[in-house]
């Protein structure tokens, strides 16, 4: 499930080969509707999801966790190569205006490969406390699970 480990501390990295094309994954994370039905790993769910899927665009993801709190996620795309490459930072909060404490970049790939698609999410955290903080949260079994939600959309497409 995860990739060998990074030569850089502060990153985390989640790798799969899904059944689907590269342009079905990314546009499983580029359509709200999409997104919205896999994104947070269950009981958690995503509510809503606004994206401006360009350079410079604004991103915002509501997950909910079960007794009803939202956890919004804004950031800004940095990279947007269609079908193949996402690069998303929460160092902004919209149109780059500096966000109060930055988290993490995500760098997302999706290579064509065995019939289906390498997808890669590598996270790049500020620091390494940030790093270990991500981990401490869950992100192997969260993104984990969230991409076997991802798969179960994309069999659906």
């Amino acid at each position: 499930m995860s990739a060998p480990a990074n030569s850089d501390p502060r990153e985390l990295q989640l790798t799969r080969l899904l059944p689907a094309t590269p342009e079905q994954v990314y546009r499983a994370w580029t359509d709200p509707v999409l997104l919205c039905q896999w994104f947070a790993p269950l009981p958690y769910t995503t509510p809503h999801a606004e994206l401006d899927v360009r350079p410079g665009g604004s991103n915002l993801v509501v997950m909910r966790d079960p007794d009803g709190n939202d956890y919004p996620n804004a950031g800004v795309y940095l990279e947007v190569i269609p079908g193949r490459k996402l690069v998303i930072t929460d160092a902004y909060s919209s149109a780059w205006q500096p966000a109060a404490k930055p988290f993490m970049t995500l760098i997302l790939t999706f290579e064509a490969e065995a019939g289906g698609t390498r997808y890669t999410a590598l996270v790049r955290h500020w620091s390494v406390a940030d790093r270990e903080a991500h981990e401490a949260m869950g992100f192997h079994a969260g993104w984990g699970q969230a991409t076997d939600q991802l798969a179960a959309v994309l069999a659906r497409l």
